[in-house]
């Protein structure tokens, strides 16, 4: 961001901050929060602002809690949280449905509730932060040499005629994510191969088995440094990559946001989008005093002013829409006006495709995890499955 609207922003934040807790002082009680957009840098920044905003909070950071998995499973154990924020559609709607049994999402409607559009589970919890899975290329001489590649669904990749990169190993949210881009075109409520056609998963292992994995976390790396012509990263990062990325590359990828010897692969499905949601949790002993003081803390923490000061901060994009406006205007980034099939009804179901992932995510990775997926080493790659003689209802249990 230039100078200048960072120095708006943070002018904004303190008289936003100033006017909220000049109102009431609720730092007497110590608002117990879980989440796993918890990086040190983000747990400081929110202890500090919440202090200044008159809360008093205590977080753990990703050294104490790391992923959502962890997140959710700790405050479902610890049963002593007020604040649950971060996680994604997946575990919100597992959430929100009670899976958690010691999790109860109290009823809450913040006054930005309308600010949010569809990011939102009316009465319960609401959309803070958009992150979505981007394909992306080369166009120079070490990727497409000016041909921009356009694809009907993710899964295409394999026909692509391009080397691209793939990751490897089966966990992670990132992962995951590229993993429910994949198999998006291939739902099948009546297939026992976890909601999947047999097709998908035989796409998934080409996907993985003619992919190129060099040992990098993320595909972001591989592609800057030419390794390969196609690959995939999250977008709350990517420029600030980009920006960087002549560190780490004798032949860097160039221009952010507006991209020159690269760009975004055409795909007519759109994307798999997240939204990381806020939510109040029940918790037992705690006063109306105190539960007051929790519901003004997610009040002020999803606010546009907040949540354009973190978006700022942290390079993300918000879900609130008065925050969008006061950060970007009109010139919303193109990594962010992509099509969302998360939310999409899966045929056959009254399901949206994020329901669906929630409701088959654990078979998935029973799945992938019993039969091999994502190996490291390609030389010492697992056999092909003999497709037509597997047995489903065992491959989607634990081992």
């Amino acid at each position: 961001m230039k100078k200048v609207l960072a120095m708006i922003l943070a002018l904004v934040m303190v008289l936003s901050l100033c006017s909220f807790a000049s109102a009431e002082d609720y730092s007497d009680y110590t608002i117990r929060i879980y989440s796993n957009s918890n990086s040190t840098e983000r747990a400081n920044w929110l202890l500090n602002e919440a202090k200044k905003a008159g809360f008093t909070i205590s977080m753990d950071d990703n050294a104490v809690i790391n992923g959502d998995t962890a997140a959710i499973q700790a405050a479902n154990e610890n049963k002593d949280g007020d604040i649950i924020f971060g996680l994604n559609e997946v575990r919100w709607s597992q959430l929100v449905n009670g899976t958690y049994e010691n999790l109860k999402v109290m009823d809450w409607t913040p006054s930005w509730a309308d600010q949010v559009g569809q990011y939102k589970y009316d009465g319960k919890a609401y959309g803070l932060v958009i992150q979505n899975i981007l394909m992306l290329y080369r166009n120079d001489e070490l990727g497409t040499n000016g041909a921009v590649p356009s694809f009907e669904h993710w899964a295409d990749i394999v026909n692509c005629g391009y080397t691209w990169y793939r990751q490897g190993k089966v966990g992670g949210t990132t992962n995951g994510n590229i993993n429910n881009a994949m198999l998006y075109a291939f739902t099948d409520p009546a297939s026992p191969a976890g909601g999947i056609s047999v097709e998908g998963w035989k796409t998934l292992w080409n996907y993985c088995q003619n992919g190129v994995f060099t040992g990098d976390s993320y595909g972001f790396d591989p592609l800057n440094r030419g390794d390969v012509q196609v690959s995939t990263f999250y977008s709350s990062s990517l420029y600030g990559k980009v920006d960087a990325a002549a560190e780490s590359s004798e032949h860097p990828l160039v221009g952010a946001p507006v991209p020159e010897n690269w760009g975004l692969v055409e795909i007519a499905d759109g994307t798999y989008y997240i939204a990381e949601y806020l939510g109040v949790l029940e918790r037992d002993g705690r006063t109306e005093e105190e539960t007051a003081a929790v519901k003004a803390f997610a009040e002020w923490f999803g606010s546009a002013e907040v949540q354009a000061a973190w978006a700022d901060e942290f390079d993300s994009f918000p879900c609130n829409e008065g925050a969008v406006e006061e950060i970007y205007g009109e010139d919303i980034p193109s990594i962010y006006t992509l099509k969302n099939f998360a939310l999409n009804k899966v045929e056959g179901t009254e399901m949206t495709y994020a329901e669906y992932v929630g409701a088959h995510n654990g078979e998935w990775t029973n799945i992938m995890t019993n039969l091999g997926f994502y190996w490291a080493d390609n030389t010492n790659a697992p056999a092909e499955p003999d497709w037509d003689n597997l047995d489903w209802a065992v491959l989607t249990q634990a081992q």
